[in-house]
């Protein structure tokens, strides 16, 4: 496992994300995933991420597994019960899938099926018990397993969450259940993020600081309006707005270069969510330096 030796070596991990696509069309993220080989430790697969109706993440991380890229596999509760998600985490390691983002997921009506039912029979929490039981060789009621799986765990932290101490201590359940790294909310706030790590470091588990690029004043100004715990700066939204359009990439890549920079001896990793501008995540790591 890529990812697990990268923080148990200390060595700073970067991880990147793809979306599946609406439909059965998978050549053009392949495609674009090649970019990753040999700059990345490991890719996340989103699972329906703000509940659109995609393609699973299960399969577009063994077909990323398939061509040497190391996936993450992104698993949420909103979609499936204790029975299916149990199920979906022996699927990923007989397929050779190690590594799982635990997540409760968003709720149903945010996406293009809002009338569709949310399960939510597990969190994110109960998640990694089950993970766990698992690879201790029984299920959630105790029934033994004909071969158990083995997975390098992982789960997803707010630092912006005002206040943040619910986040700490849902944090520290996430550890206590099985989570052995942290994955951040997007995050563009250097003093923001060094508050949260001197309270997380205690914990002593691996968190990678997450950035979403951004595409636009409209987009940073939109995150400010409706992402809890996600604040864009103004100085960062007047960069955007003052760059023509065509340049946006280019100062994109400018502004997530130097967040990690800022950050990145608080913390363990970067996890980077281009939102379809993989082309740029060499270039990000490139002017970072890494």
């Amino acid at each position: 496992m890529k990812l697990k030796e990268a923080f148990d070596s200390g060595k700073f991990a970067v991880t990147s994300e793809v979306a599946p696509p609406k439909g059965t069309d998978i050549s053009p993220l392949l495609e674009e995933a090649e970019i990753f080989k040999g700059r990345v430790d490991a890719v996340n697969v989103t699972d329906l991420q703000s509940s659109v109706m995609r393609m699973g993440s299960l399969p577009v991380s063994h077909l990323l597994q398939d061509r040497g890229l190391e996936a993450v596999f992104q698993v949420t509760c909103r979609d499936r019960n204790r029975l299916a998600l149990q199920s979906d985490l022996l699927n990923a390691a007989v397929l050779g899938i190690e590594n799982v983002l635990c997540l409760t997921g968003d709720y149903t009506t945010l996406g293009d099926h809002p009338q569709a039912k949310p399960v939510f029979d597990l969190d994110s929490v109960q998640l990694l018990q089950a993970a766990v039981k698992l690879q201790n060789g029984e299920d959630m009621v105790g029934e033994k397993l004909q071969g158990s799986p083995k997975f390098f765990l992982g789960a997803v932290v707010n630092p912006g969450a005002d206040p943040l101490e619910p986040q700490l201590i849902k944090m520290e359940k996430k550890i206590k259940a099985g989570a052995q790294f942290f994955q951040t909310q997007a995050v563009y706030d250097a003093k923001l993020f060094e508050k949260f790590m001197k309270e997380a470091e205690k914990f002593g588990v691996p968190v990678m600081l997450g950035i979403v690029l951004l595409k636009s004043a409209g987009m940073a100004k939109y995150m400010n309006a409706n992402v809890a715990g996600v604040f864009v700066p103004d100085n960062l939204i007047a960069e955007m707005k003052e760059t023509a359009k065509e340049d946006r990439p280019k100062k994109s890549v400018e502004i997530a270069a130097q967040l990690i920079k800022e950050m990145k001896d608080m913390c363990q990793g970067v996890h980077l969510m281009p939102l379809g501008w993989d082309k740029h995540v060499p270039a990000i790591l490139d002017a970072a330096g890494l």
